[in-house]
């Protein structure tokens, strides 16, 4: 025998087995506007209102009609074993438990906290090296996988010319000296700066230009006192003697920048 019920959402009237609505309580969900709702209390009879139920026999119960909750266990039927009513519904019809959903967001979230982790070490990985020693070993073998470099921190926003100037020097006619003091500004030691100095006319047009490396300016130049850097809050004073021979300039222009 089967039964009718009617969607209490859009009227849509369905036919359903007994052993459907006993399986979930009487729970389903209707095929057309996909709500859900109590199929016993919506049960209707042919032209007859919700809560009377058809006497008379009738077909197939509505492929439009889709159960709800979760599987629940028959008792053995004809002394054989016991038989499961989801065995035989469609497979569009079963729904994964919401635990094992939760518990599949929750590893995706942390996979991609993971990777946006390690990308940050990758990109700060110089200042990490710093500010952490204990890490350097491994950020060094993560660089030798990534063919990158593990180098002092070359932050320019963190590093300032504190004052210069330019002067005649009395050593010859076209001889000018270049003082300047460049500071660190960070909390952790960094690569020594390029200096770019250019010369000027009256006009503020440059009439030379010259690109200063660390053992350009450095009055002791040596490789360990370069890759050992300028200290966290340090300053460094540099003195130039330049010849202008030929050169006509009374101004300069100078800026720090990182090769």
């Amino acid at each position: 025998m089967s039964l009718s019920t009617r969607c209490p959402n859009c009227g849509t009237v369905f036919r359903v087995q007994p052993p459907q609505l006993s399986a979930r309580g009487g729970k389903v969900r209707c095929g057309r506007c996909s709500s859900v709702f109590d199929g016993l209390a919506a049960l209707v009879a042919q032209g007859g209102e919700p809560g009377d139920a058809p006497a008379q026999a009738d077909s197939e119960p509505s492929p439009q009609l889709a159960l709800f909750e979760a599987a629940r266990k028959l008792p053995p039927v004809g002394g054989g074993d016991a038989a499961n009513e989801d065995a035989n519904a469609p497979g569009f019809m079963e729904e994964p438990p919401p635990a094992r959903r939760r518990w599949g967001w929750g590893l995706a979230a942390l996979a991609l906290l993971a990777v946006l982790a390690a990308q940050g070490a990758l990109y700060y990985r110089s200042e990490l090296a710093v500010l952490v020693p204990q890490l350097r070993p491994q950020l060094a073998a993560a660089c030798a996988i990534l063919d990158c470099e593990l180098r002092l921190p070359r932050r320019t926003k963190l590093m300032a010319i504190e004052s210069s100037d330019l002067q005649a020097d009395d050593r010859g006619e076209n001889v000018i000296v270049l003082n300047a003091v460049i500071r660190n500004q960070a909390p952790f030691p960094q690569e020594y700066p390029a200096l770019e100095l250019t010369l000027t006319d009256e006009r503020d047009q440059a009439v030379a230009r010259r690109v200063l490396r660390p053992a350009d300016y450095l009055s002791d130049a040596s490789s360990g006192r370069i890759a050992q850097g300028i200290g966290a809050g340090a300053d460094v004073s540099l003195r130039l003697f330049l010849d202008t021979d030929g050169l006509h300039a009374v101004g300069y222009r100078m800026y720090l920048f990182f090769l």
